[in-house]
Formats: C-alpha cells, sequence, structure tokens
C-alpha cells in the first residue's frame, strides 16, 4: 500500500512524482518505458503562438489566450498556477535549465528556423550575433549546415556560413548518432580535437552553432566555448533529443533522492474500484498480474504517442486503461486532408475540474481519488500552440498538490 501511484514518467509523471515526494508522500511511479521527455527538444515551452501570433511575453498574453480558448487546460490552471509551477521545475533543474525571466527566447532548430520557448538550457541563449559559423560534422545525417546557415541569414538576420568537418563519433563509422556524439565529447581529448577541427574550418564568424551534441550527462558547452574563443549555440535537432536527455536524466535523479519508488518496464493494464475510488491498478509483471494499492492514483500516461489515448479503424478514440470520458470525440472530420489544418482530433481528451480529476460527460467526478495530467487534457493543439510542456508541469503541479492538500490558486486567477 502507498500513498499515492502515479502512471508515467513523462514529464507530468515525474514532476507529479516528485513534487508529492517533497510533500512527504508515499510516492510509487509505474512506468512501461522511460518517458517521452528525451523526444522532445530540451527546452519547456509554455505558450510560443496565439494563432499566428508569435507569443514574447507567455504569462503575460495567457489571460487573453484564455479568453479566446475557454476550453483550454490553462483556463483551469490559471497564468499564475502555471507560472508557478514552471518556477518550481527550473528552481529544481538549477543545474540544467536558465531560470525563466518572462520572456520566450527564440532557439535555432537544425533547419535554421528560430523556434520560441521559455525555459532553455544555457547553450540554446542566442548572443544576437551579426555572423554565425554553422558547423556539423559530416558524419550527422540529420543536420545540414549549409541549408541552416541559409535559412538563419533568412531568420535570425544574420550573416551566416555552413562548414563540415570530418569526425567519426567513434573509429571507422561513416554515420554516428548524435547520443554518441555527445557521449564522445564528453572526454576531454576529443572534445579538443573536436574544438581544433572546428578552429580550422570556419572564417572568423562571431558565434558557432552546433548540432546538440554537447555532452548528455555533462554540458561541455562552456568548456568548447572556451577552446573556440567565441559562444556555442546548439540547435534542436530531430529525437532522439540530446538536451531532453538532459533533463530526463536530472528528473530521475531528483525523483530518486526525493524517494520515489519506480517500477519500471510493465505496463498498467487495468484497475480496481470500489463506491466511486480507485482502490488498486493492476500491473503486468513477468507473465503475471500484480495490484498495486493507494489511496490516491494520478494519470500521468500522455496521450495519442504513448497510447493512453486511440482511434480505431472506424474512427473510435478511446481512453485505453479506465475508460474515461474523452470531450470532442464524437465529432465529426477529427482528420482532414488539410495538412495545413489544426486536426480536431488532437484537442479530444479528458475534461478535469480545478484539482485535475476527470470529469465524465454530465460533468461529475467518476472517481473521487484520480487524477490527470499531461497529454490526457483536452482542448491543447500543443505542438501549434507550443504549450505542451507548460501543461505538463502545470497540471502535474495542481493534481500533486490536491492529493496532498496544498490550496490552488485564486479562483480569479482559475476557471471556476
Amino acid at each position: 500500500m502507498t500513498d499515492t501511484i502515479v502512471i508515467g514518467a513523462g514529464l507530468s509523471g515525474l514532476s507529479a512524482a516528485i513534487r508529492l515526494a517533497q510533500a512527504g508522500q508515499d510516492v510509487t511511479l509505474l512506468t512501461f518505458g522511460i518517458g517521452g521527455i528525451q523526444l522532445g527538444q530540451g527546452t519547456i515551452d509554455v505558450l510560443g503562438y496565439a494563432g499566428n501570433k508569435l507569443v514574447e511575453d507567455p504569462f503575460d498574453e495567457l489571460p487573453a489566450f484564455v479568453a479566446d480558448h475557454p476550453d483550454h487546460p490553462y483556463a483551469i490552471l490559471g497564468a499564475t498556477g502555471v507560472k508557478q509551477a514552471v518556477d518550481w521545475l527550473a528552481a529544481l533543474l538549477l543545474d540544467v535549465l536558465v531560470p525563466g525571466d518572462g520572456h520566450n527566447h527564440l532557439v535555432p532548430t537544425a533547419l535554421g528556423a528560430m523556434r520560441p520557448t521559455y525555459l532553455i538550457q544555457p547553450c540554446f541563449s542566442w548572443p544576437d550575433p551579426t555572423s554565425v559559423a554553422v558547423v556539423g560534422p559530416r558524419q550527422i545525417k540529420d543536420f545540414y549546415p549549409e541549408l541552416a546557415a541559409a535559412n538563419l541569414e533568412k531568420t535570425a538576420h544574420v550573416r551566416a556560413e555552413g562548414y563540415h568537418i570530418d569526425l567519426p563519433a567513434r573509429p571507422g563509422e561513416a554515420e554516428s548518432s548524435p547520443v554518441l556524439y555527445a557521449k564522445a565529447l564528453e572526454d576531454p581529448e576529443f572534445l579538443t580535437l573536436f574544438a581544433n577541427l572546428v578552429t580550422q574550418e570556419i572564417d572568423g564568424e562571431e558565434i558557432v552553432c552546433l548540432p546538440a551534441i554537447l555532452g548528455v550527462g555533462t554540458s561541455v558547452g562552456t568548456r568548447l566555448a572556451e577552446l573556440l574563443h567565441r559562444p556555442v549555440v546548439e540547435t534542436l535537432l530531430p529525437p532522439p533529443s540530446v538536451p531532453g536527455m538532459r533533463i530526463n536524466e536530472a528528473l530521475t535523479k531528483a525523483a530518486t533522492a526525493a524517494g520515489v519508488r519506480t517500477i519500471l518496464g510493465s505496463k498498467v493494464t487495468g484497475f480496481q474500484s470500489s463506491q466511486g475510488r480507485i482502490t488498486s491498478v493492476t500491473l503486468s509483471q513477468a507473465g503475471r498480474d500484480q495490484a498495486y494499492e493507494a489511496d490516491n492514483v494520478i494519470y500521468a500516461g500522455g496521450g495519442f504517442e504513448s497510447g493512453s489515448l486511440a482511434m480505431d479503424s472506424h474512427g473510435k478514440v478511446t481512453e485505453t486503461l479506465f475508460g474515461l470520458w474523452l470531450d470532442g470525440a464524437d465529432q465529426e472530420d477529427l482528420i482532414t486532408g488539410d495538412y495545413w489544418t489544426d486536426q480536431k482530433l488532437f484537442a479530444v481528451g479528458v475534461r478535469v475540474d480545478s484539482s485535475m480529476r476527470p470529469l465524465d460527460s454530465a460533468g461529475h467526478v467518476p472517481y473521487s481519488n484520480l487524477y490527470a495530467a499531461g497529454g490526457l487534457l483536452a482542448g491543447a493543439i500543443r505542438w501549434t500552440e507550443k504549450s505542451g510542456d507548460g501543461i505538463a508541469v502545470a497540471s502535474a503541479v495542481r493534481a500533486a498538490d490536491a492529493v496532498a492538500g496544498v490550496p490552488a490558486p485564486e479562483p480569479s486567477e482559475s476557471r471556476k
């Protein structure tokens, strides 16, 4: 028997588990995989776009955004609640993330676009240069320095040149992954060799822009900048994300240090309930089912990407574990052929009350001790809004605080 079971080890699951453990709860984290943080960018988005408008100050603009999107998760969480949660995360990951200052940052992607985000890692800081050397090892096949440089000239209004260096992460490899480079660069000798090759190739540009490969366990960006005698900026790459791995590793260590018990590699396949309460969840372990009892359950299993939400061949959308009601699932044209249109499907999800407890179609709470957080929640198109991380952290903190008896922000900051 444990105080609270948290299902899922993504950003929302780990945040909820750590928050509860910090409040003195006995927490068991159940997860089939290692979570999806390493599939993200390694930054923390709060709100990057409101419609087609680039958001510069997300917390200043959240009230107006919520007024236009009354069914969005932020309408429940409120600007103050979101900011408190994101500030808590930044303090928790002080060795990984730069504390927020209320403003979004623009960080370069592998294609040379400038992407808005809120919390960044130090090597994503863009120093507003006049000239940029975009450098990539030939062995990384998902990074094209010339293309990135050409686009940076348009998006960041700088003079940019693309360069290649020839240095495999391991001897003799024709292709090396970003993860292999990140681990190789943690070796001081390899880092020095890398820096020497970059210095020989570039032509006096003000900063060096590299793919996101500057170490996993230990960031080597500061040391590389010293060797190159100029700032170094990482660009966002397709997953697996080395910066995402840094956040995942830091959060996992924080969970362990806080006393969270983690059971990895087994899937939660069912549950038991009595008198409107979840009494236990069923974990399929080594060919047998085992019931784990708890006073409360926080469900942070993700959305469609993790299988917590699913659509069958007939277009029926379901929540796959607790059978929760999904808002918007009965709409027509959930998916259209228009690539550039936000698909209604991805706003389908679980509706919750102000404590993050799922609601049924009549607005009632079917299970008084079940809470939902993160990608399960209805009402957001996370990738076009650049809002997914803020929703994940703020809903996790709200759910954990509700379990621990911590008051939510004032009603004026939340949707009643």
